[in-house]
């Protein structure tokens, strides 16, 4: 069983409100996307393809992969506009005998070997499982004029994370079909945030959720970063 992991680390950071793109903006002396690649580095993942922005591969080889030691870092390649156009361009990079392929954002610094762990049991058994866990608020989904329009059960809330999961060769397959059906989508105005959407949308796939942590953040804000430093701090 070949594992291989995606690790997103091509966004711009535009909320960051800083001139150091978010994923290599330092926290504990290190750059954000050290620690997801620490975490994969030290785990049964067999290789790693680290997607970056435009024109970022050498100085992400040189200050960061052979800085640090990440042997598995098998290529690192150019991503796209968005985020779906960047897994894609990972997948591409994937080599074909992949099992299960781990598509994880780098901006979220503290996945644990029991994450993935628990990633890898549920993809075995489910072919597509993400990562997340149950809301802690009450959720108001609003109408266009900013009213609360309904509540929905609180119970069955998740807020999703990354890593999401997936059989290679099923994965791949979907998303070369958003990509040659990408223009239909924006003529609809629907937008494919995630992984799981690719799967809800051209499948009828089910995509089991997989408990994560509630310390798996998502470093996007100033905010962020003074949470990811606090939460270093006591795990690290």
């Amino acid at each position: 069983m070949k594992t291989t992991a995606i690790v997103l680390a091509a966004g711009s950071g535009s909320r960051m409100h800083s001139e150091v793109k978010k994923q290599y903006m330092e926290i504990g002396g290190k750059p954000l996307v050290y620690y997801s690649l620490y975490t994969m580095e030290h785990s049964f993942i067999d290789d790693i393809v680290l997607v970056v922005s435009p024109g970022d591969v050498e100085y992400v080889h040189k200050e960061i992969v052979d800085k640090f030691g990440f042997s598995k870092v098998r290529t690192i390649v150019e991503g796209g506009k968005q985020r779906y156009n960047s897994v894609q361009l990972g997948l591409q990079a994937v080599d074909s005998d992949c099992d299960y392929v781990f598509i994880h954002d780098g901006a979220r610094p503290f996945v644990t070997q029991q994450i993935l762990e628990r990633s890898l049991d549920a993809v075995s058994k489910y072919k597509a499982c993400v990562v997340g866990m149950p809301v802690k608020d009450t959720i108001k989904i609003s109408d266009k004029e900013g009213y609360a329009a309904n509540t929905p059960d609180r119970s069955t809330v998740w807020a999703v994370q990354t890593p999401q999961v997936f059989e290679y060769s099923f994965i791949k397959r979907l998303y070369d079909k958003l990509i040659a059906e990408e223009s239909v989508l924006l003529a609809h105005g629907i937008n494919i945030t995630d992984d799981a959407m690719v799967v809800e949308t051209y499948s009828d796939q089910k995509v089991k959720l997989v408990e994560g942590d509630y310390t798996n953040i998502k470093v996007t804000t100033p905010d962020d970063i003074v949470l990811a430093e606090n939460i270093l701090e006591h795990r690290w």
